[in-house]
C-alpha cells in the first residue's frame, strides 16, 4: 500500500484532531539567562532574534539562537522562577493550532501550568506531563 507523504510531522492517533509541528527544540527558562546565552554563543550559536515584554509582562524574555547546522535553542528569562530554583529545560513545539494540540496533551493527562500567554505574534502555554517533564506550545499568529 502507498503511503502519503507530508512535508510536516503530524500528530493523530483515533478521533483526535490532526496537530502540525512546525519547529520543535530545547528551550531553557533561566532566572539568570546571561551565562546560559555566552555558553550557546561559545558552541557557535548566534543571536536569531529576541522577544521582550510578551503580554506587557517585562519579566519574560525570550532569546533565539541558532547554529551553523539549523539547529535552534530557545533561552527564556521568567520573573516568576523563584531566586532559589535551578533553571530548568522543557521542549518547545511549535503547532499549526494551539487549542487542538492542547486538547490532545491533555487527554493524555497532561496539565496547563499556566494560562495561555499572548503577545502580539503568538500564543503560548507550558503543559505538564504526569510523569513531570513539559512542552511549551507556541501557535505563531498568521497575519491577515
Amino acid at each position: 500500500m502507498r503511503q502519503n507523504k507530508t512535508t510536516e510531522p503530524e500528530i493523530t492517533g483515533g478521533k483526535e484532531p490532526t496537530v502540525k509541528i512546525t519547529s520543535f527544540n530545547p528551550l531553557i527558562v533561566s532566572k539568570d539567562p546571561e551565562g546560559t546565552i555566552a555558553l550557546f554563543e561559545a558552541l557557535g550559536f548566534a543571536r536569531k532574534h529576541t522577544k521582550d515584554a510578551m503580554e506587557e509582562r517585562e519579566d519574560i524574555v525570550g532569546v533565539r539562537m541558532e547554529d551553523a547546522n539549523g539547529f535552534n535553542v530557545d533561552v527564556v528569562r521568567s520573573g516568576r522562577v523563584d531566586s532559589s530554583s535551578p533553571d530548568f529545560l522543557t521542549i518547545r513545539m511549535n503547532v499549526n493550532s494551539l487549542d487542538e494540540a492542547r486538547e490532545m496533551l491533555e487527554n493524555r493527562g497532561f496539565k496547563p501550568g499556566s494560562d495561555v500567554v499572548c503577545d502580539a505574534t503568538s500564543r503560548s502555554v507550558a503543559m505538564f506531563a504526569p510523569s513531570g517533564f513539559s512542552i511549551s506550545l507556541v501557535e505563531h499568529i498568521k497575519k491577515d
